[in-house]
This record gives C-alpha cells, structure tokens and sequence, in this order.
C-alpha cells in the first residue's frame, strides 16, 4: 500500500495550482515577493543595499526573505482548508475516494511549488551580483546556494504551518493570524527562549529547535544531513496533525 495515491494527490495539487493563478493569488505572491526584496536589495538607500554596501553579495535577499515568507506564505495558506470549510466544499470532496493524507499533501505541494516559482526569479540577483563584484565570479557559491536551499525549507515549512492554522478555523483572517503566529515563535521565538532565566543549560537545544538556527547553518553553505533532517520532520509534523483535525472534524460528525 503506497503512503498516498499519487492520481488523487495530485489532481488536487493541480486544482491549488490552477486556483492560485485563476484568482491572481499566485501572481500577487510572487510579484510582492520579488518586488519588496528588490527594493531593499537595489533601490533604497542604506546597509540593505547591494550597490551602497560596496559587497557583492546576496545577504540582503537571506536576511529579508524569511520575514517575507512569514506573510505571503500564510496569505497563500489562509484559504486552503478554511475556505472549503466555510462554503461546504469539503463535503464535496469527501463524496470522493479521497483521504485526508492525501487532501493535505496535495494542498502542501501546490503551496511549496508556489514558493519554488518565487524563488526561481532570484536567479537573476544571483548572476547580477556574479557579474558586478570588482572581480566578477567572487562569491561565495556554496554559501549562496546553501541559503538559497535553506529559505526554500524555511518556506516549506511555513507552508505546513499555514495548512495547519488552516484547518482549525473556517476563518481566514483567524487562520492568518495563527499562522504568522506560529511561523514567527518557530524561526525566531526559540532564540529568545533560550535565554530566560533557568534555560541556561539547555540554551544550545533550545536554540537548535527553532527554525533560524538551522537556516543559518545552511547558510554558511554546509549542507548537513540533520538540518534536512529537522526541516522535514517540522513539516511532517505539522501536516500530520493537520490530518488528524480533518479526521477528528470527521468523527465528530459521525457521532
């Protein structure tokens, strides 16, 4: 018995996929993305900006991109499931021979996919800055496509926290909120946890179970094994449980 059936999975990818670009979603997503990076990275003045900085490099898109992420990736996620909740869709797609693992993983793949889409066009800062350093071809490649490989992580997992948030509420604004919520304690919040007061000992691990520390290490363009390793289990994680609230919805109705 395989873990999902591929057919039907990806017929709902497809139907994401078809929806994020039918209704601008997708559009939107990529645009904003690109174009509030682009504007620190090229066009206001200050430390952001590659041309001011004199330093051919892409640490402006590494360090702004996660906060990006942390909006547009629950915008996209938002509606997923608490849309088709609020307008009675999910019992349509239950009437079909279709499981909750499988409704999850196509609605996660369509949102991943979105986030590859968005960073594809950053290929071009990536040759502009290779051709504008004073000897072209100086950068840093392994640390580049290292961070590159961590932000499209980072994004995955937002994405499985999105869906998640998604699946308890059949309110947007509500689903959105959880989302950044959750999203912004799991990439940021832990480094402050470390550092209360009786952590101490533990502060190294603490830190190690948020999201930053290990995009960080990526960034350094060492590709270890137990970064992969942690950004694959949050994700399985959170779209694990967000299949057990759709059969929980499920068995409430039964009973």
């Amino acid at each position: 018995m395989t873990f999902v059936k591929e057919e039907v999975m990806f017929a709902i990818f497809r139907k994401e996929i078809s929806g994020f670009f039918s209704s601008l979603t997708g559009y939107i997503v990529i645009i904003v993305f690109l174009l509030v990076n682009s504007l620190f990275m090229w066009v206001f003045p200050g430390q952001w900006n590659i041309l001011d900085s004199g330093y051919a490099g892409l640490d402006t898109l590494f360090f702004l991109a996660p906060w990006v992420f942390l909006f547009l990736v629950p915008a996209v996620t938002m509606k997923m499931i608490a849309e088709e909740k609020r307008l009675g869709t999910m019992e349509l797609i239950y009437s079909k021979p279709v499981t909750e693992r499988e409704i999850v993983y196509g609605k996660y793949l369509a949102s991943v996919m979105l986030v590859i889409l968005a960073l594809i066009p950053c290929l071009i800062w990536y040759i502009s800055v290779y051709s504008l350093g004073e000897t072209p071809g100086n950068l840093d490649a392994g640390a580049t496509w290292g961070a590159f490989t961590g932000l499209f992580f980072l994004a995955a997992i937002y994405a499985s926290v999105g869906i998640f948030a998604s699946s308890l509420t059949d309110n947007q604004v509500i689903a959105f909120i959880l989302a950044v919520l959750i999203c912004f304690v799991l990439y940021a919040g832990f480094d402050s946890f470390a550092y209360l007061p009786g952590l101490k000992k533990v502060d190294e691990f603490v830190i190690r179970l948020g999201i930053n520390e290990h995009y960080k290490s990526m960034s350094r363009g060492v590709i270890d094994i137990r970064d992969a390793a942690y950004y694959i289990a949050v994700a399985t994680i959170f779209n694990e449980a967000t299949r057990l609230v759709l059969l929980s919805r499920k068995w409430k109705k039964k009973n």
